[in-house]
């Protein structure tokens, strides 16, 4: 039943998941695991220098999965579900890492609605929209110039082959 008239809420990332949210279950991992730590440091020892950090977020933001997440949605709002099924080769679990990262970065938010089932929907925040044209500009490069990406990598190939 859908109460109409419900505020949403929005949910801090280290949170459990709502049951018959569409995302998969077992989300009493810590929000880390799994998640590739880049420089091997702490990620929130607050004393790295701020080129670390930068490191830290270009590291979240260039990963092919956030990528693809942030252009997806800079289209619309999307559920879990809808995401999954639109990025083919990830996980569920990938994918719930990649969201999290995102929203603990402030890239992304996490809505709860309120209703029977639970629906959760994501969307970029304001912040997350800024990267729109520059993701845009790289999804448009890799795209014009496959046929020369599979034709240097079919000639690197051909000069070393597997050993």
């Amino acid at each position: 039943m859908d109460p109409g008239n419900a505020d949403p809420v929005r949910e801090p990332s280290g949170s459990g998941e709502p049951s018959g949210s569409g995302e998969p279950s077992g989300s009493g991992e810590p929000s880390g695991s799994g998640e590739p730590s880049g420089s091997g440091e702490p990620s929130g020892s607050g004393s790295a220098p701020s080129a670390c950090r930068a490191r830290e977020v270009l590291q979240r933001v260039g990963d092919k999965w956030s990528m693809y997440v942030i252009d997806l949605l800079g289209q619309e709002t999307k559920r879990f579900t809808e995401l999954h099924r639109s990025i083919d080769g990830i996980t569920a679990r990938m994918l719930t890492v990649t969201l999290r990262g995102l929203e603990r970065d402030g890239i992304v938010t996490r809505t709860i609605h309120p209703v029977i089932p639970p629906r959760v929907e994501y969307a970029l925040t304001p912040m997350g929209l800024t990267l729109l044209d520059s993701i845009g500009q790289l999804v448009s490069w890799a795209d014009s110039h496959l046929p020369e990406i599979g034709a240097a990598q079919a000639d690197y190939d051909a000069r070393h082959p597997a050993e």
